[in-house]
């Protein structure tokens, strides 16, 4: 293993006086690693103690930090510089003032991928992209786990980090799914195996433009050499681009769905196959064999398996795991058939690009529920991309009018509203006819209305299985 000692090791932390920022999963298994490692932690978030549950106020002041553990809820701390370290949950903007304040005053600013890597062991996997992570990270770990290896699937998927980090062996591997926001805060970060899959545009009310998304992403890269591999989408330009315009030491492993090779992942004769260094082609699985549905999940599956094999996993296990996985939920996750219609779940859906992936898969007879929290995006070229596809779309949530407007602009005159979930199940459901697909898949957030994107592709199960009853 390198040595990850890259500021201090870990005795250093002991005493070191730490502010973590965002009471979300991440946030306190970050508390959690700081106090086992003995440093001074401190926690901010934007909430109110009134407005947090009194379940996790009580596990903060209580068995986790006590006395000792300071907190600044719903407030900031008025002299920053007495921190020596503050660590950023995901969603937190490195550009709010007072965390500028902290960098001003010389306090390291890192997020909980970074000092997870830091004090963690094992190897790592990092994947990232627009679209498809989730998938693509799940169905990696399945394969690293069919191989025998001790495999953690962790990161922007669910799982803390931290939470694995630190008690993971040296030859343990954290499969890693990695958002924009994760790697924004990175610094030494380095993964074995990186990969990208997709770049589309998403989050720019966080980054902006589309060039600082693509640098965020880009630091999956950053600090891997010569040793490591970078598996890219050859078929996505933007994305393919990003190695050599931020220096990318590894050896890029492109993929492609379109074009065959002289070296990476393709589709040939209707086969997943890879060609490695040496010139080998090596045939994994039929394209056809795939149970994930859409030529997306071509992609993730062809990212996956060059991931694992420059990885070191047998390509056989590789090959039986892609025949065998059967997809995510709340990723055009199949949710049943009812008086011939078939309803599919797509909640992850949360940016136009998503979507229209999930149009390309389920291809024709659609009614689409979208609408929710737009993230600042436009929608014109969702509506551009439907093709015949869609035959109506029921429009929900707060930026469902800004949808509306799109297919107006766009001549889409096939489109109605509805107030909540179920009203777009039960009129989805009165309009469809034998042979039609009802999907859920709704190009914006889910915050306008739901805690999170798994909890409203829940409501939207549970509305369908009320159908049926």
């Amino acid at each position: 293993m390198e040595n990850r000692n890259m500021n201090g090791n870990l005795e250093n932390i002991r005493g070191k006086k730490v502010l973590v920022v965002g009471l979300g999963k991440s946030g306190i298994a970050a508390v959690q690693a700081m106090l086992k490692l003995g440093a001074e932690v401190s926690v901010q978030d934007a909430k109110s103690q009134d407005e947090i549950d009194g379940q996790l106020i009580n596990f903060l002041t209580g068995s986790l930090g006590g006395e000792n553990l300071g907190l600044y809820l719903g407030c900031v701390p008025e002299d920053m510089s007495q921190f020596d370290m503050m660590i950023l949950s995901p969603g937190v903007s490195p550009e709010l003032p007072f965390i500028r304040e902290a960098e001003e005053a010389g306090v390291e600013i890192i997020g909980e991928l970074e000092i997870a890597y830091r004090i963690g062991r094992g190897h790592f996997i990092a994947i990232t992209g627009t679209n498809g992570k989730t998938t693509t990270t799940t169905l990696t770990g399945e394969i690293f786990r069919a191989s025998g290896r001790s495999t953690h699937v962790v990161g922007n998927i669910g799982v803390a980090v931290i939470s694995k980090a630190l008690d993971a062996d040296e030859d343990d591997w954290l499969v890693t799914e990695t958002s924009s926001f994760q790697l924004q805060t990175t610094r030494y970060f380095k993964p074995v195996v990186s990969a990208i899959l997709n770049l589309t545009p998403d989050h720019l009310n966080r980054h902006h433009t589309m060039e600082q998304y693509g640098e965020a992403k880009a630091k999956v890269f950053a600090n891997q050499d010569a040793s490591g591999y970078c598996v890219v989408n050859f078929d996505d330009k933007d994305c393919f681009a990003l190695p050599q315009k931020y220096g990318c030491k590894a050896k890029v492993v492109p993929f492609s769905r379109k074009e065959e090779l002289e070296f990476g992942a393709f589709v040939k004769d209707g086969k997943m196959v890879l060609r490695n260094e040496e010139g080998e082609l090596i045939t994994f699985c039929g394209t056809e064999e795939l149970q994930i549905i859409g030529g997306h999940n071509v992609e993730n599956a062809l990212a996956a398996a060059a991931v694992s094999y420059f990885a070191g996993v047998d390509p056989q296990v590789i090959g039986d795991t892609l025949r065998n996985f059967r997809g995510v939920p709340h990723r055009i996750e199949f949710s049943g058939e009812i008086n011939g219609v078939k309803y599919y779940n797509d909640s992850k859906g949360t940016n136009v690009d998503a979507t229209v992936t999930a149009l390309r898969a389920i291809e024709k007879n659609i009614i689409l529920i979208a609408g929710g929290d737009g993230k600042g995006q436009t929608f014109d070229e969702l509506i551009r991309q439907f093709h015949g596809s869609v035959k109506h779309m029921i429009l929900l949530g707060r930026d469902g009018r800004l949808i509306a407007e799109a297919a107006d602009r766009c001549g889409f005159k096939n489109y109605s509203y509805a107030r909540d979930m179920n009203e777009c199940v039960q009129k989805a459901s009165e309009m469809a006819v034998p042979g039609d697909t009802v999907l859920l898949s709704p190009a914006c957030a889910s915050w306008d209305m739901y805690d999170n994107f798994e909890q409203r592709g829940d409501h939207f199960k549970d509305c369908v299985a009320h159908l049926g009853s």
